[in-house]
């Protein structure tokens, strides 16, 4: 059964939630992982993807969007998308934006990124969660 984790944020900037996101996709990564970023559109898994590259110097994840992942890649360990996410990825999933109410139960870790700004439907979705039997785990981030 999928493991549910809230990461609930205290920093208030913009750019907060993707931030932590590339630290949480980087620690995964390294621990040879295949994770799956969910955003909320196409301007959001641009940001994103820009924001990988960049996040911390010395820092290396190999990634690539949905749009640009061949069919028939299978070493990618990285994917954003705003959709469904491909075949192959059933590991990880961190959701920086959206809704995964269609497919976040055929990954092994489900991971809820919690800006300030969206505590309130994150408590409808811990609930949710917390109501069909997920093992819920909730860490606070602190700003810095």
């Amino acid at each position: 059964m999928t493991e549910v984790f809230f990461y609930i944020l205290e920093d208030e900037a913009a750019d907060a939630n993707m931030r932590f996101a590339c630290r949480l996709t980087e620690k995964a990564y390294d621990g040879g992982h295949r994770i799956y970023l969910h955003v909320a559109d196409d301007a959001q898994a641009d940001a994103l993807d820009k924001l990988l590259w960049q996040f911390r110097q010395g820092s290396f994840v190999p990634h690539a969007s949905v749009a640009a992942l061949a069919a028939d890649d299978h070493l990618t360990p990285v994917v954003i998308g705003a959709g469904a996410p491909p075949a192959g990825f059933d590991d990880i999933l961190i959701n920086v934006g959206g809704d995964v109410g269609g497919f976040f139960s055929r990954f092994a870790r489900h991971n809820e990124i919690v800006a300030p700004a969206d505590v309130d439907s994150a408590r409808s979705r811990y609930r949710f969660y917390k109501d069909r039997g997920y093992t819920l785990t909730t860490h606070k981030i602190a700003a810095g």
